[in-house]
């Protein structure tokens, strides 16, 4: 079974860091500055880059499709980083 949107809890938003948690308690982390994903507030950790044209503006729609694509990397067990 393949991760959807609709499998991502999204938390709000806190000083510009938007928050996704999944049911099993997997918490993802995106703030408009950063060019990726990470799996804790600050944004240091457990880094997965979020693919835009060069360019073009990284939006909330890219960090979720970012983070449903290394969900089901997981699950597939082809987790890269």
């Amino acid at each position: 079974m393949a991760y959807q949107a609709k499998d991502l809890n999204y938390r709000g938003e806190n000083c510009g860091v938007h928050n996704w948690i999944t049911d099993g308690g997997q918490s993802f982390y995106w703030h408009p500055d950063w060019l990726h994903i990470a799996e804790e507030e600050t944004g240091l950790y457990g880094k997965q880059k979020i693919d835009v044209e060069q360019g073009g503006e990284v939006t909330k729609g890219h960090a979720v499709h970012t983070i449903l694509k290394k969900l089901n990397e997981m699950l597939k067990g082809t987790d890269h980083e």
